[in-house]
């Protein structure tokens, strides 16, 4: 028996430490709700975690930058439909005015509701969705995942010759009613192709959203399989550790106690 050197004591305090670290480590992944405090607590998980937060971020960014191209592509369809409206009614007005019964006079007054109308349209050409135009000939690149990639979207020019024709028109006579209508109807006819192109965009842009949205579910899933701490395990770990801590305590403490038997053996 040795009172210089107390190796049960050493062993009793190493294992005491370890079961502290242990216990503050688990206290750490409870309070913070991170399996991995430390990079050293899974140095690949760290790795592949930040890079799926990443993507994630980015996915939420692409859902933005879609839903925004939604809405543009609403607002256009919102004026193409009153657009549609204006040249229904100036194609009526160009039959109406073709009527035999009616007078040049008469025919101007159409004519007034015919120019109207085609400054309406004249004037919705120049409209804008936040700073871009919404009918221009030129073509939208909208980002579709989360690496940048884009899909292109035709603009809806109402500059068009097919439009500008139409609007130019003029009913105050029998011969410019007759050419009137037939520029008005290759004009609906356009309005029509328009329109069809701008819903084939909307329902692409609705489900490349819903794709996203999945992929950013399942790679938040993923993501949190590596780095997220499950509490009902942790705190049973919380609780072991805690034992383990309070009996080491003790036991230490029986073994700081061991070389005072030594006095017995001097009595």
């Amino acid at each position: 028996m040795v009172i210089n050197t107390n190796t049960t004591a050493q062993k009793s305090a190493h294992n005491l430490m370890a079961s502290q670290a242990q216990l503050s480590k688990s206290l750490a992944r409870l309070s913070s709700g991170s399996k991995i405090v430390n990079p050293s607590d899974d140095a690949a998980g760290v790795a592949v975690g930040m890079r799926l937060d990443a993507q994630v971020k980015r996915l939420d960014a692409a859902l933005n930058n879609v839903g925004n191209a939604v809405s543009f592509t609403q607002t256009q369809d919102g004026y193409l439909k009153k657009v549609g409206k204006a040249l229904d009614r100036m194609s009526e007005l160009s039959l109406l005015a073709q009527d035999v019964t009616k007078s040049d006079a008469d025919r101007s007054l159409y004519n007034n509701e015919f120019t109207q109308l085609s400054a309406y349209i004249s004037e919705a050409s120049s409209k804008d969705f936040n700073g871009v135009s919404l009918f221009s000939s030129a073509a939208l690149n909208v980002t579709s995942d989360s690496e940048g990639d884009t899909l292109s979207m035709t603009g809806v020019n109402l500059a068009n010759a097919a439009y500008t024709t139409a609007l130019a028109g003029n009913i105050s006579t029998n011969a410019g009613a007759v050419t009137a209508l037939t520029n008005v109807k290759a004009a609906i006819v356009q309005l029509s192709s328009d329109r069809a192109s701008v819903g084939a965009y909307q329902s692409r842009l609705n489900y490349t959203s819903e794709q996203l949205t999945i992929s950013k579910e399942n790679l938040t899933a993923a993501s949190s399989r590596i780095q997220d701490v499950d509490v009902a395990e942790e705190a049973t770990n919380f609780a072991k550790q805690n034992i383990l801590v309070q009996s080491g305590t003790a036991m230490l403490a029986q073994a700081n106690q061991l070389p005072q038997s030594v006095l017995r053996l001097l009595q």
